[in-house]
């Protein structure tokens, strides 16, 4: 399948006007997404012999780069240094973070292997930013001689850097993490500045905010500081004030080393993700007024900017779509058994009252259904009772050889793949305007086949644990 450009350029549905389109009906969005179903079935993308498969809005995702660059630019005095880095593990797909930095979006990365993806993908060491609790000897020197920024998570992290910096010249950009303990959102599990979070140096601990301005004046060359507050569930005033806390400990910083040390920011991402309709809410117009009223001096031409958005980037603009193999019922409840569960959304499974997802109920031909709602569970192909894309959701009937769509999956969805029952992992499409009214189709990424699955699960050591004297 040829690779998608995109030059044939569609109407995009902005964040700056979110839920309608022009004609205040259905959102571009979800109009493009109709249009892929049906073409994806017609095209035999997905079919009896290939149930499941992962698509992605290009048009949609390039309307959210869009916004992102759109909302910080008018807050931002010109001439500032602005990098927007995408949070690579939220879709650590080499032809998404491509597409990404053609789009002039750099990488956050937190391990080796989230670093080769970028480096595959042709992102530039001084586009590219390493955040790890955990980050190894290798990794530090790799990073520095590559001359990748890099924020350090803690004080040992720091005396590593130390001595690397001690032994080699480098052009890394160079800051440490705080924790500005503020608090946390409705997901403990994404809540990065609580009292005991594991990432950043805690700030309001005893001690450890003169321990942080001693760092830097000891160091001339740490010239950042970091703060993530969290994602998913943080209300944005609270991530606001994690990001004035920083701000103000960069001035506190500044002002005792008598110049401007701290030459940038870099204030993480962690925009919520409206998984309740089409509609892209909050927005990043949103997030950059509020921070600008609430951190003025953020914006004032002083420091440079990084920002770590990855969910708020992709998720909207995925699908995941699995034909339904049995329609069945179950205690007067309908159930419609498709070969899409917890391998490909075990957030959702796991923890549905905090991730649930919406589920559109396509026809045979991958037409919208419509009709009358039914109460109806949408199961996964995996064998535990709790594999379940949605549970008493009301919708049109799925019936056998219909398409059940998981919306908003472009993110921590289709490429965070779970081996459960050893399911293979699905194909991901990206697709987009053909540019003679129909949709155009390119592989991001093959379905795993049944002999890569064997080699990944040992394949190649068969005998490994029977042969030889211990037999």
């Amino acid at each position: 399948m040829a690779a998608y450009t995109g030059s044939e350029d569609a109407d995009s549905d902005t964040e700056t006007n979110p839920g309608t389109n022009r004609a205040g009906g259905r959102t571009d969005g979800a109009a493009r997404r109709d249009e892929a179903v049906r073409a994806a079935v017609e095209q035999g993308l997905v079919s009896p012999s290939t149930p499941l498969v992962a698509l992605l809005d290009i048009t949609g995702i390039r309307s959210s780069v869009t916004a992102l660059r759109a909302a910080f630019d008018a807050v931002t005095a010109p001439g500032t240094p602005v990098l927007h880095a995408f949070a690579v593990k939220a879709t650590p797909l080499v032809p998404v973070l491509r597409l990404l930095h053609r789009e002039g979006i750099g990488m956050e990365v937190a391990s080796p292997g989230e670093l080769a993806l970028a480096r595959a993908a042709g992102v530039p060491p001084s586009r590219t930013v390493l955040d790890s609790p955990a980050k190894t000897p290798a990794e530090l020197r790799e990073a520095l001689a590559l001359g990748i920024a890099v924020n350090a998570d803690n004080p040992q992290e720091l005396a590593r850097i130390d001595a690397l910096v001690g032994s080699a010249s480098t052009r890394s950009p160079l800051g440490l993490r705080v924790n500005p303990q503020v608090g946390g959102g409705s997901i403990g599990a994404l809540s990065t500045a609580t009292a005991t979070s594991k990432f950043g140096v805690a700030l309001r601990d005893e001690g450890a905010r003169e321990w942080v301005v001693r760092a830097y004046l000891d160091r001339p060359w740490l010239t950042r500081l970091h703060t993530h507050s969290g994602s998913q569930g943080m209300p944005l005033e609270l991530m606001a004030r994690g990001v004035a806390e920083a701000y103000g400990l960069a001035e506190e910083i500044n002002g005792r080393a008598g110049r401007r040390q701290i030459d940038t920011l870099d204030i993480g991402g962690g925009l919520p993700v409206n998984f309740g309709s089409d509609v892209h809410t909050p927005t990043y117009e949103e997030y950059a007024r509020l921070l600008a009223s609430s951190v003025p001096g953020l914006f004032d031409g002083r420091y440079g900017l990084v920002t770590e958005f990855g969910r708020s980037l992709l998720a909207k603009h995925g699908v995941v779509l699995a034909r339904v193999e049995y329609a069945k019922s179950a205690g007067g409840r309908a159930i419609a058994v498709t070969h899409a569960g917890v391998q490909v959304a075990a957030r959702t499974v796991y923890a549905p009252e905090s991730w649930p997802l919406r589920v559109a109920a396509y026809d045979a031909k991958g037409r919208p259904k419509t009709g009358p709602e039914v109460v109806q569970d949408v199961a996964g192909p995996a064998c535990f009772a709790g594999d379940l894309l949605a549970q008493g959701r009301s919708m049109p009937l799925l019936e056998q050889g219909d398409y059940a769509a998981a919306l908003d999956t472009g993110a921590y969805y289709f490429a965070h793949h779970y081996g459960y029952n050893s399911l293979a992992r699905p194909a991901v499409h990206g697709f987009g305007p053909d540019g003679a009214g129909g949709v155009r189709f390119a592989t991001v990424r093959a379905a795993q086949t049944i002999d890569e699955l064997v080699a990944e699960s040992g394949g190649a050591f068969t005998e490994a644990l029977t042969a030889g004297p211990s037999a």
